[in-house]
C-alpha cells in the first residue's frame, strides 16, 4: 500500500444531543475528497475516537466507508487500550473494506516497548490487514522509541507509523531506521514540510478539517519542486496553529469548522467551546479561508 500527501484527520460531526450527524459526515467526506485528500481517516484524535462508544465508531466507520464508495483510500483509528478491544473494532474495519487502520499505543495505563510489540504483534496476527502504528506521546504517556518501530516494521501487516510526537528528531529516526517503503507520516500540522523534506510520505493533518485546500497544497507544491511556496503554505497556517495553545487542540479545530459554517456540531462534553474570547481569535485566525 502507497500512501503519499494530505490525509484529513476528519472531525467527527455530532447533532446537539451529542449524536452522530450521519449526513454532515457524509458532507464532511465528499468535502476532503473534492479537496484532493489523499485518502480519508476517521476516529482519530480529532474524529474525538476517545469520546465515542463502539457502536457510535461502528456508525462512523460503516458511513465513511459507504459514501466514500472506493473512491479513495480510507482508514480508521481502532486503538483502544486492550488488544482485545482493539482487535475486535480492527476486524470491523477489515470487514467494512477499509484499506488500513491506525492503531494508536494503549493508553492510561503505562506499556513498555516490550509490551508495544507484543500488542501490536498480537494485533496484525489476529487482523491480519495493513496497520499504522500511532505515536502521540503527550496523550499515551508512552513514546515509541525507533528501536520498537523499527522492529514492528519487520512485520508484513505493520506498514508505517503517524507520529504526533511533536519532535522532529522522533520522526527523523522512523524515516532513517526503517526500510524504505515504510510509511512515515507526520502528525503535527507544523512538520509536515520538514517531514517530506525528510523522506518521510505526508501528514495526517488536523487542519485539514478547516483549510483542506491549503493543506493539501503543501504537498503539491512539494511534490512539483516548489519548496518555496510549499514554505509560505507551511508557514500561513501558524496563526491558527497559535490557537491550539487557548483550549484542547481538537476542540478548537471542531469550532473553527464550524465558525466556517459547516455544522459539524459541539465536541463531546465536557471539552465542547462555547466561548466569545475563543471566537474572536480564531475568526481572526480562519478569516484567510473564508470562502
Amino acid at each position: 500500500m502507497e500512501l503519499k500527501g494530505i490525509i484529513p484527520a476528519m472531525v467527527t460531526p455530532l447533532h446537539e444531543d451529542e449524536s452522530i450527524n450521519v449526513e454532515e459526515l457524509k458532507n464532511q467526506v465528499n468535502r476532503q475528497i473534492a479537496a484532493g485528500a489523499a485518502a480519508l481517516f476517521c476516529l482519530g484524535t480529532n474524529g474525538e475516537f476517545y469520546a465515542l462508544s463502539h457502536e457510535e465508531k461502528k456508525l462512523v466507520m460503516k458511513t465513511v466507508a459507504e459514501e466514500n464508495h472506493g473512491r479513495l483510500p480510507i482508514l480508521a483509528g481502532t486503538g483502544c487500550i486492550t488488544t482485545k478491544e482493539t482487535i475486535e473494532l480492527t476486524l470491523y474495519a477489515k470487514e467494512l473494506g477499509y484499506d488500513a487502520v491506525s492503531v494508536i499505543a494503549p493508553y492510561f495505563a503505562e506499556s513498555s516497548q516490550d509490551m508495544l510489540v507484543q500488542h501490536y504483534t498480537n494485533v496484525a496476527a489476529a487482523c491480519q490487514m495493513p496497520i499504522i502504528l500511532y505515536n502521540i506521546p503527550a496523550r499515551t504517556g508512552v513514546n515509541m522509541t525507533w528501536q520498537t518501530v523499527a522492529k514492528l516494521a519487520e512485520n508484513p501487516y505493520i506498514i508505517g507509523i503517524k507520529d504526533s510526537s511533536g519532535n522532529f528528531d522522533n520522526t527523523l529516526r522512523y524515516i532513517e531506521e526503517t526500510p524504505d517503503d515504510f510509511i512515515v507520516l507526520c502528525g503535527n500540522d507544523s512538520l509536515i514540510l520538514w517531514t517530506l523534506q525528510a523522506g518521510g510520505n505526508g501528514g495526517i493533518s488536523g487542519c485539514a478539517n478547516v483549510c483542506p485546500e491549503v493543506m493539501v497544497s503543501i504537498y503539491e507544491n512539494f511534490a512539483k519542486g516548489d519548496w518555496a511556496e510549499a514554505r509560505r503554505v507551511q508557514d500561513s497556517i501558524r496563526p491558527l496553529r497559535d490557537c491550539f495553545k487557548l483550549a484542547n487542540p481538537n476542540s478548537i479545530v471542531k469550532r473553527a469548522t464550524n465558525l466556517l459554517g459547516y455544522p459539524v456540531g459541539p465536541a463531546k462534553a465536557p471539552f465542547s467551546l462555547d466561548n466569545p474570547q475563543i471566537d474572536a481569535k480564531l475568526e481572526l485566525a480562519i478569516a484567510p479561508y473564508r470562502k
